[in-house]
């Protein structure tokens, strides 16, 4: 990691290209021809989009955080109100404004209203997953040459959980952005070891830092600040922080977090900070919310998961880190990774996505120590683990494409489990290439790898999985009765089930009722010229209520359509029932389809 003892030099001196002052290890072709300042970005930014862009237009909302997210971005969009975030008649008081903020513009700069499709809601995650990539290669330049920033962005890239984040209409993908740019700024002035003023350095750090506070609160200035804490305790200097200006910037910082934060608390009345810090964020501290409760630790073991293909790079580089650890890489790495490690392994409350801000600080001098030849010495019995964190993923992940759906009750995707198998056997190249050699060699094969999972998965295999995508079935069934095709004249009440993504797809006036209310509403008298439809949606677990009730009205109910298949949330069988009235069916014909 020779690089990156040049680039802690200080402000005095350029930074230098380890690659230009001599290197110990041939640079591969693919690396000589797109390890520069210009080629690199473009090829990361051509691999964004390869893998992100798959499945973006075909997966339907996954409940259910992100249809969370849609709808109360669709009723700002609906009411106009920017300030209060509501889903149906509830406060949504969890997560600041940004990401609905983000969403709504999307909607707008393309043209669309509240009933825009989903994968623009999604925008701003595939933008802030992209942002993050090139983000990671600016951050990666302070430390080392263009070469080792392109393997640090191809890691990102590449990232299990990052791609799947990309794809999600919530907030994790643009808080990943706005968390590595504030380093990135954090690291050039704690390089510059000046106290003079870095006035555009400081600029990008506060306006990151703010913008993660609008999008999830306090993440952001906890990992940045536990940053900064690390590398003045270890440094046992605190001048270099005054080239981020802190009077001038905490001022910048709050004009832009406070006026949002003011005007929420005059809209409630002061109940969003209650409930957002009193419930919300502390009750993730204290216990498992909503079954997501798992012991210390358990984020360690799941990144060998949701950060693949690093794990494996990361094992054959660890003693390289380990000889460098005095190195300015890998202290400012130490200090960005372990005091929010250790925090989140703390909290009650884990989700895989909680420590994607943290991946960065493992990827950089993992890049560094590639670079560097890392794996070309390493024990054999650490080339064979290596070897099996890079392949056994991606075997399973095909495995799952081809078997998966058969225990589902459906058939698999044969271009999604074709494009997966190939991927396999590409990680199997991959993993031979581990264990002779260095371990950089392995990257290109790695790659084509990630490209096959994404475009198998999210493209093909996923979307194919029509079992657990029970809400998009039920609104196409609901198109399909006769006289209820028209969204303005239908009325829809659901009883048993009540997941937000079916709020989401079928509307917001969509009402979540017990048995006696669904009957009553079917039994209310209409006229036939009025054109209206009303269904009620019952789960089967309520059916023997609702038809009792029903019978306690005089009301006739039909069962027009019925919808089953698995809800994805706790695992369990649904089968749904879609009623009518008899006295004000649309039609009586075709009435027991299954869908």
């Amino acid at each position: 990691m020779a690089e990156t003892q040049s680039a802690a030099a200080g402000s005095a001196q350029p930074e230098q290209d380890p690659e230009k002052s001599g290197s110990q290890m041939k640079k591969p072709i693919w690396l000589r021809i797109f390890g520069h300042d210009v080629t690199a970005p473009l090829l990361l930014l051509a691999l964004a989009l390869v893998l992100f862009v798959p499945g973006q237009w075909t997966v339907p909302p996954l409940d259910r955080d992100e249809p969370r997210f849609t709808q109360a971005t669709k009723q700002m969009l609906e009411t106009g109100d920017y300030v209060d975030i509501r889903f149906q008649d509830q406060a949504r008081h969890k997560k600041p404004v940004g990401i609905y903020w983000l969403q709504a513009a999307a909607v707008k700069l393309t043209g669309h209203d509240a009933s825009a499709p989903l994968w623009v809601y999604r925008l701003p995650s595939i933008i802030g997953a992209t942002l993050s990539v090139l983000a990671v290669f600016w951050l990666a330049r302070a430390f080392m040459g263009p070469s080792g920033a392109l393997v640090a962005g191809g890691f990102v890239v590449l990232a299990i959980i990052l791609g799947v984040e990309a794809r999600l209409a919530k907030t994790d993908a643009t808080l990943f952005a706005t968390i590595v740019i504030a380093q990135g700024a954090l690291a050039r002035l704690w390089l510059r070891n000046s106290s003079d003023r870095a006035w555009g350095l400081a600029f990008v750090f506060w306006t990151a830092l703010a913008a993660s506070v609008l999008v999830k609160g306090p993440v952001g200035p906890m990992v940045v600040g536990f940053t900064v804490v690390g590398l003045v305790i270890t440094g046992r200097n605190l001048s270099w922080f005054k080239g981020a200006v802190p009077l001038a910037g905490f001022i910048w910082f709050f004009l832009l977090v406070l006026p949002w934060f003011v005007a929420i608390w005059i809209a409630t009345d002061g109940t969003f900070f209650t409930e957002a810090i009193g419930k919300d964020l502390l009750g993730k501290v204290s216990e498992g919310q909503e079954g997501h409760g798992a012991p210390p630790l358990t984020h360690l073991g799941a990144m060998f998961g949701v950060f693949w293909p690093l794990p494996a790079f990361f094992m054959l580089a660890l003693p390289m880190m380990w000889r460098e650890r005095k190195s300015p890489l890998v202290i400012f790495a130490a200090c960005w990774f372990f005091p929010s490690w250790v925090v989140f392994e703390l909290v009650a409350t884990k989700l895989p996505h909680y420590t994607m801000p943290l991946m960065p600080a493992l990827i950089l001098p993992v890049a560094a120590a590639l670079i560097e030849g890392a794996g070309s010495q390493s024990a054999r019995w650490l080339r064979w683990v290596a070897a099996g964190l890079l392949a056994v993923p991606a075997i399973g992940i095909a495995a799952a494409a081809f078997g998966g759906p058969f225990a589902l009750g459906t058939w698999p995707s044969p271009p999604g489990a074709i494009v997966t198998g190939i991927g396999a056997v590409f990680a199997v190249f991959a993993a031979s290439r581990l264990l002779r050699g260095p371990a950089l060699y392995a990257l290109p094969a790695t790659t084509l790898t990630a490209i096959c999972v994404a475009i198998g998965v999210w493209g093909f295999s996923g979307p194919a999985l029509t079992t657990i995508w029970v809400s998009p079935r039920l609104v196409t069934a609901m198109n399909e009765i006769p006289g209820c095709a028209n969204r303005d004249t239908r009325q829809v009440v659901t009883t048993g089930f009540h997941e937000p993504s079916f709020i989401f797809l079928e509307g917001t006036n969509t009402k979540i009722v017990p048995e006696a209310e669904a009957a009553e509403f079917l039994a209310q008298e209409q006229p036939r010229e009025s054109g209206v439809c009303r269904i009620a949606a019952i789960e089967s677990r309520h059916e023997e209520a609702f038809l009792a009730a029903a019978k306690e009205k005089g009301l006739v109910p039909v069962v027009r359509k019925r919808v089953d298949g698995l809800n994805i949330n706790g695992g369990d069988d649904v089968d749904i029932a879609l009623y009518q009235s008899a006295a004000n069916a649309t039609d009586t014909q075709g009435g027991n389809e299954q869908q």
